[in-house]
């Protein structure tokens, strides 16, 4: 698939911004002030690559990743996101959307949702993660980015990633979306270092259900930070954290 650049802009805390295409694939890409991605791959030193993904295919210009992708690129990371199939404005199938339907009235007459969440979030992660590794392979093509590659953000597609993929060399991951029962599983074959983050009060993630997904990880290196409040209260502080441990991985 053919890769373009299709617009950027110098933000002012030195990160260059990129919107892209791959093929059918919007994305963007964050590079901090020092990286020079203007010259051949030979004479450019290299930055790590962190792969973002917003939990259960919201968009990638959703403000609350942005905001984290600024700050990991302001700390001299290659920073980027995509919306893959399913995601973000990408067009879904009938069936797809009638599973959102679904699982919207439902919520709203508190009946169980399980079932549902299966049906919209395991096959969005089967199609999402093929356009993840191919995002991958052309953004370590790029001059100036290398391994190795971290990731950050939605569960299940990074529980599948870094189970596919051995260039996934650390994970942050929020205990906030539904995690397939296949990811479920998938999680004992992880062994990478990892950092979980849990609101304790999240009102429809429940907590022993995040608490078993930690217990699962099969890495000896795997944390757990736990913050009070809801679902969308995750502390500042804990994107700060987060930067550490990915300095720690990846540089």
């Amino acid at each position: 698939m053919h890769f373009t650049f299709t617009s950027e802009q110098r933000l002012d805390d030195g990160v260059l911004e990129r919107e892209f295409t791959l093929g059918e694939i919007p994305g963007t890409l964050w590079t901090p002030g020092s990286a020079d991605t203007s010259t051949s791959a030979s004479s450019s030193p290299q930055v790590p690559l962190v792969l973002m993904a917003h939990n259960n295919g919201l968009p990638k210009a959703q403000p609350r990743l942005m905001a984290r992708a600024r700050h990991t690129a302001a700390c001299g990371y290659a920073v980027a996101t995509i919306d893959a199939a399913g995601c973000g404005d990408r067009p879904r199938s009938a069936a797809e959307e009638q599973a959102r339907a679904d699982l919207r009235r439902a919520m709203r007459a508190g009946e169980p949702v399980d079932e549902i969440f299966e049906s919209v979030v395991g096959p969005m992660v089967e199609k999402a993660v093929p356009e993840w590794r191919t995002t991958l392979d052309a953004l370590l093509a790029l001059p100036g980015i290398g391994g190795p590659v971290g990731y950050s953000g939605w569960t299940a597609l990074g529980i599948r990633l870094a189970a596919l993929d051995p260039r996934i060399a650390a994970a942050g991951f929020f205990a906030g979306g539904y995690v397939p029962r296949a990811q479920r599983e998938e999680a004992r074959q992880i062994t990478i270092p990892l950092l979980l983050l849990l609101q304790w009060d999240d009102e429809g993630n429940p907590r022993q259900r995040a608490l078993d997904l930690f217990d699962a990880f099969g890495s000896e290196r795997k944390t757990l930070h736990a913050n009070l409040g809801g679902h969308t209260g995750t502390p500042w502080f804990e994107v700060e954290d987060g930067g550490r441990f990915y300095d720690r991985h990846l540089k």
